[in-house]
């Protein structure tokens, strides 16, 4: 007998036709599997098939048939669709990781279902429109300071913030601290809070200990500095630190007109990302117009800037605040 061509990638062929193709819902029968191996350039025959198929659940891929003559699939995966999907929305919907990366991360999650379930991981995707940094850099950030902490090395960087630029095309604009001088911080910890990545590390200068957040963070490197401030952080805790230092329910939707203090463009970005609509008002001042779920929690927001972002309109939303605070007193 000739010998059959593609015998030694044939396990490997099947093995990806199970891994794209099947689940619980979709099944390959043996016909679907020896046309889709023919047009891989593999010939086979159903008794090679059957053995394949046996040396891949001695490998420890759970391959089920469905009735004696029905089609094969693949029951279980690393992760089930519940969990992918909880992945994508992790993803998706984190501020720090940017549209761009989302979408990467997420195609990768998708190569963890068959075929028919990375469709509603697709379908899954509910929102797109919530703000992102546009930091691409912060990735790369991430890593060098875990590279920075692991080595106990001190970092150096340029630290950025965002401001009201009403005659350039995106009225909000990044302008450096400190005229742009390089910080040399010694990093302790990395922390994950209310949608942003924080570098919690020690300020020899200041004698404090700082936190930065990490998408504002330009030039990052790790020096040949050994970290100092081992004292300061010897019976540190992360957690307490996040609710001392770190700190809107449903409502309805509604535009909302907002005076606010140039030097809070910062925070409105934060909240609000690009989708900001910004008027000038004064030199000091500008108008913001965003869309907001009017609730109580909202007008907490605006209480504890300390009246440096101002409610301007509408003025039932005016009123409606204006009640609360005789309400509080």
């Amino acid at each position: 007998m000739a010998k059959q061509t593609g015998q030694k990638i044939k396990l490997l062929y099947l093995r990806s036709l199970l891994l794209k193709h099947t689940d619980e819902s979709h099944i390959l029968t043996m016909d679907d599997i020896l046309y889709a191996l023919k047009e891989l350039g593999v010939s086979a025959e159903r008794k090679g098939i059957y053995n394949d198929l046996q040396v891949l659940r001695e490998y420890g891929m759970d391959v089920r048939q469905r009735g004696r003559r029905g089609g094969y699939y693949l029951a279980n995966r690393d992760f089930s669709l519940a969990e992918l999907k909880l992945l994508v929305d992790a993803v998706q919907s984190s501020r720090f990781i940017t549209q761009r990366k989302s979408q990467e991360l997420i195609h990768k999650v998708e190569a963890l279902a068959s075929n028919p379930q990375a469709y509603q991981l697709q379908r899954q995707v509910y929102v797109l429109g919530r703000a992102k940094t546009v930091n691409e850099n912060i990735y790369r950030n991430i890593d060098t300071l875990h590279s920075a902490i692991n080595d106990e090395k001190q970092v150096s960087f340029r630290y950025f913030e965002w401001c009201v630029d009403l005659n350039s095309h995106r009225h909000v604009v990044k302008r450096y601290r400190h005229g742009g001088k390089m910080y040399h911080i010694s990093p302790w910890a990395l922390m994950w809070d209310h949608e942003n990545y924080y570098m919690i590390g020690y300020d020899k200068e200041a004698g404090i200990s700082k936190h930065y957040r990490v998408d504002k963070m330009d030039c990052l490197r790790v020096t040949e500095q050994p970290r100092e401030g081992g004292e300061f952080f010897e019976n540190f805790d992360l957690a307490v630190y996040a609710r001392k230092t770190f700190g809107m329910f449903h409502g309805h939707d509604q535009w909302v007109r907002l005076r606010c203090e140039n030097r809070f463009i910062g925070v409105l970005h934060d909240r609000f990302g690009d989708e900001l609509l910004l008027a000038p008002c004064d030199e000091a001042h500008f108008y913001a117009g965003v869309n907001v779920a009017v609730s109580p929690q909202f007008y907490a927001w605006v209480f504890g800037l300390g009246g440096a972002v101002q409610i301007a309109g509408p003025p039932e939303v005016v009123g409606e605040f204006q009640q609360l605070l005789k309400k509080f007193l």
